[in-house]
């Protein structure tokens, strides 16, 4: 008798992490599992699996995606007891993960339909339990739905169904199957997922201990997170070459180092300092010359980085993409990477002498010191866009700019501390002072640069940490606390973030 071929007889299962080559899988899957809901976006998924890749796990069995979990790590106790899905994931990108955090929030788990016998979220649970044991984290935690209530409601409360179900006198799909995987009914959730009919908006909070978690030295309550910034009012002056623009960037970023500050902050627009030596006058083709200093530019704002120690955001430049002009701020990490935010609102000046286009995204970068988002001088009088970046999790706007008059300033200026106050953020204005007589449209300049917080006890009482004297060219240094801004959206004298009315309104990208 022939050897028997066991491999045709196997049905491999394989409990892994999500990659990006599965993201419209798992959008397919959900589709099945929540007819009614909306799915994944990718640009969410992307999100996951940057922040918390580990969280992301998936079930594939013969090749095919069968089921999956998404979850992130918070620290619980900085939630409100009645908090919704959206509060907790922040809408489903998890920019508010917390690596320091002591509990893995579970916050979907699906199964194929035609896989439901085979115990696929068993095993997306213990893979789960694994993950708290591997991260010894406190607890896992779940806001789960309860899609039969809608069958009871003519008959009993919502606590009554609960009860029912713990005693196993009537079945529910998901809390059935959470009591039966070790979790814990804490508490009703009475408005959890605005758009779940079957449950009729109500989720049940359970968790599950780890009982082998153990507490580190490590990890402890911070007091304090102070992050250094220093802003630099650049001066704006004829030179005479490339090199003579880098002495004077050197400089300041020496000076920002040398104060060992987090961030170092140009103005907008600062290399439009070299078209006082470019011969070309007309001032739409001066500006193309000047994208052709591109590459010393990221060079050189690399290497001071670098060097200094600092995250800087590079003011901003403009840069030719396929023979379109942008205007873009950069950031230099002081690690060496780089990232970039295009200007999305542009000026009339803009468009008139220099044919700028705008960009096409808010975006929020990750620092040492937090997540950060860069608005170009106009964007920042636009409240959509600090709304927008701070629902993706930044906790400091920098604002490079470049206005030519008191009144163009006090614009900045004023839209810049209106967003500190209505979005519970840090706000940074860097703008440039001086003359340029021989290139249009950057004459004069006018500038008072600053450093604003929110306004409430826990802050300077005119929402001011700092600012320069107006219009000479100078630094200053100041420490904003992270930590003290995290306090202050939980129990400020007012909370905008929290008593927003999300059920009457709400900001989104469409692209």
């Amino acid at each position: 008798m022939a050897r028997i071929d066991l491999k045709k007889f196997e049905k491999k299962i394989l409990v892994r992490k999500i990659t990006p080559d599965d993201f419209q899988h798992i959008i397919e899957l959900q589709k099945k599992c929540f007819h009614d809901m909306k799915p994944w976006s990718v640009e969410q998924l992307q999100h996951h699996y940057r922040i918390f890749p580990e969280g992301q796990i998936c079930v594939e069995y013969e090749g095919k995606i069968i089921g999956s979990s998404s979850s992130l790590i918070i620290d619980f106790d900085d939630y409100a007891d009645q908090h919704t899905w959206a509060e907790i994931t922040d809408n489903g990108y998890i920019t508010n993960h917390d690596p320091e955090g002591y509990n893995l929030y579970g916050m979907e788990i699906m199964v194929h339909p035609d896989y439901r016998r085979m115990k696929i979220g068993h095993r997306i649970y213990e893979a789960r339990k694994q993950l708290a044991r591997e991260f010894n984290l406190k607890s896992i935690i779940i806001g789960g739905r309860i899609p039969n209530y809608h069958k009871h409601e003519d008959k009993m409360t919502v606590r009554e169904y609960i009860e029912e179900v713990l005693v196993q006198n009537v079945y529910d799909p998901v809390l059935t199957f959470q009591m039966k995987n070790g979790f814990n009914v804490v508490r009703v959730l009475t408005s959890y997922l605005p758009g779940d009919k079957e449950s009729r908006t109500y989720a049940v909070l359970s968790e599950w201990n780890n009982i082998e978690y153990e507490p580190r030295t490590r990890r402890h309550f911070k007091t304090s997170f102070p992050v250094r910034i220093c802003v630099i009012q650049y001066m704006m002056r004829k030179i005479d070459s490339f090199r003579e623009f880098a002495d004077a960037c050197t400089y300041f970023a020496d000076v920002a180092g040398g104060y060992e500050s987090d961030f170092a902050v140009f103005p907008e627009l600062l290399t439009v300092q070299l078209l006082s030596f470019i011969e070309e006058k007309r001032p739409e083709l001066a500006v193309r010359e000047l994208s052709k200093y591109t590459d010393d530019y990221l060079s050189l704002f690399t290497d001071l980085a670098v060097k200094s120690n600092v995250n800087i955001i590079g003011g901003s430049h403009i840069i030719d993409e396929d023979n379109r002009l942008y205007n873009v701020s950069f950031l230099f990490r002081r690690d060496g990477t780089i990232e970039r935010q295009y200007k999305i609102h542009i000026t009339t000046n803009e468009r008139r002498w220099w044919g700028i286009e705008p960009g096409e995204r808010v975006q929020v970068f990750d620092t040492d010191c937090g997540k950060i988002a860069i608005q170009v001088c106009y964007d920042v009088e636009f409240p959509e866009m600090a709304r927008i970046a701070t629902e993706l999790g930044a906790r400091i706007i920098f604002v490079p700019f470049c206005t030519e008059d008191r009144q163009g300033y006090l614009r900045v200026r004023y839209c810049a501390q209106a967003r500190a106050v209505e979005n519970q953020v840090y706000t940074v204005i860097a703008g440039t002072v001086g003359n340029l007589p021989h290139v249009q449209n950057m004459d004069i300049q006018y500038a008072q640069s600053g450093i604003y917080t929110p306004s409430d006890f826990s802050f300077p009482r005119d929402g001011i940490a700092d600012e320069c004297n107006p219009n000479v060219e100078t630094v200053i240094v100041q420490d904003v606390d992270l930590e003290v801004l995290k306090r202050h959206r939980r129990s400020g004298s007012v909370i905008q973030l929290m008593d927003r009315r999300s059920d009457l309104y709400e900001i989104k990208m469409l692209k």
